[in-house]
């Protein structure tokens, strides 16, 4: 009898089940149905178990485990409040972003009553209030506090912010009975970020709040925890997968680019610290994982705003045929349309690498020239990833391509953008299986069998 784990990851377009033996560290089997969650989720779920036994002898097989992630019905939704727009407003998305969640807006300094309309018509999940260096201004955090506890009832709120506020803070919010948690400050000393407690009470809401909202309970009572959202599942076997665990290394430093139909993700794992010598680091600390997320960067749902956000004469460097603009507003009006012909794949490819390019310069860290009295000074803002050892591709357009290597290609080192420090010659591997965020799941509990399950499955081309 084989002991197996089956991890699940409800996404927004598909439910992707994955089976695995975590005594020889293999992947039995895998599936994938569309997600159903306007209906019943678990129709989905079902659907797709139903593939995944045909696949093997259940009589041989002995599931001892459930792990899921999501994000499906949207995914989870944040805005995030702070002070200073590039100091802890930035640090704020970035927590939220390493968290897994999608963040519809960020708020500085005091809000208006404009602003609070505008959360409140938003239909988000997660609040996140930071502001303020511990000891430092603490007018802004109570300001928004107040107007929180005004008009907010129904949200979460994580309040990670100047520490001294607190006190005040918790007054104001149990005298109108707001629903929060306290955590640390996101940005406790100016440009130092400290984004990890605020990522688990962020998945800790996740779980005990967010999962009733998206319809999911009766998924929920079938597994045995659903453990975070999607993209924090992907970061956590990036971490894993990069870093190692406490018994054996991981591969090193290395970036996953995931091409989807709403947005292009980034994720890299490095500490992206200058490599070349006389390199002024500026601006917020970068966290060694880092995600980003491009909502205007999709091959179906977004590809119109890609259309806009890039340019035809853009996509023209790529493939040049007649109504580019007709072409993508089509796609966004059939999100399930597949390639039919060579041109359509080609189209789609030509989408991917222009996505890919644009995800990548947004990413990455770039050089800005100072002119001084003494001569030139080069400042870097965020992360150096010229020496990045391996790029990872997944999504559904990378893993599906005849040509994968030369779509993440175009997310490498230009000598037309010298500045924008992109990797230079990594080894370039794809995730043919789809089990990032499986192995992120079963990082949790069994680390070096998932770690050496991405060594096996995730493949250099």
């Amino acid at each position: 009898m084989i002991d197996a784990y089956l991890l699940i990851d409800f996404g927004s377009t598909y439910t992707k089940l994955t089976l695995v033996d975590v005594v020889n560290e293999a992947i039995i089997a895998t599936a994938k149905a569309i997600t159903t969650v306007e209906t019943n989720i678990m129709d989905g779920f079902n659907k797709a178990y139903e593939n995944l036994c045909a696949k093997f002898d259940t009589k041989e097989v002995r599931i001892i485990k459930k792990l899921a992630c999501s994000s499906a019905a949207g995914g989870l939704k944040m805005i995030t409040i702070g002070l200073v727009p590039e100091l802890t407003v930035e640090a704020s998305k970035r927590a939220a972003l390493g968290a897994g969640a999608r963040v519809l807006k960020t708020y500085s300094f005091e809000l208006t009553n404009a602003e609070i309309q505008e959360i409140l018509n938003a239909k988000v999940d997660i609040i996140l209030l930071s502001g303020g260096t511990d000891g430092g201004n603490s007018k802004t955090i109570l300001h928004n506090a107040r107007k929180i506890a005004e008009h907010i009832k129904h949200i979460p709120i994580i309040v990670a912010g100047n520490k001294c506020c607190y006190d005040e803070i918790k007054e104001i919010f149990d005298e109108a009975s707001v629903n929060y948690v306290f955590t640390e400050n996101v940005m406790p000393r100016l440009n130092v970020l400290n984004v990890v407690p605020v990522r688990e009470k962020i998945r800790e809401i996740f779980m005990k709040n967010i999962i009733k909202s998206k319809g999911m309970d009766e998924a929920n009572n079938y597994i045995d925890g659903i453990l975070m959202p999607t993209p924090a599942a992907v970061l956590k076997a990036g971490e894993i997968l990069s870093q190692g665990t406490s018994k054996q290394n991981g591969i090193g430093d290395l970036i996953i680019v995931d091409i989807g139909g709403a947005t292009t993700d980034v994720h890299s794992l490095a500490d992206g610290h200058p490599t070349k010598a006389g390199i002024n680091l500026k601006g917020l600390q970068e966290p060694f994982a880092k995600r980003t997320v491009e909502g205007d960067l999709g091959m179906r749902y977004s590809a119109l705003a890609l259309y806009e956000a890039s340019g035809e004469k853009l996509i023209k460097e790529y493939i040049d045929v007649p109504d580019i603009e007709t072409r993508c507003a089509y796609l966004h009006d059939h999100i399930d349309y597949v390639p039919q012909d060579d041109t359509d794949v080609a189209f789609d490819e030509a989408l991917a690498k222009v996505a890919t390019r644009l995800a990548l310069n947004r990413h990455a860290g770039y050089l800005e020239i100072a002119y001084t009295p003494l001569g030139d000074i080069f400042n870097q803002y965020g992360k150096d990833l010229l020496e990045t050892k391996y790029l990872i591709g997944t999504g559904g357009v990378i893993v599906h391509s005849k040509h994968p290597e030369a779509i993440l290609k175009e997310g490498l080192y230009s000598p037309s953008e010298p500045t924008i420090l992109k990797p230079k010659d990594p080894i370039i591997k794809i995730d043919y299986e789809y089990i990032l965020s499986a192995m992120g799941l079963l990082a949790f509990d069994l680390p070096d069998c998932a770690l050496n399950i991405m060594k096996r499955y995730i493949v250099e081309i």
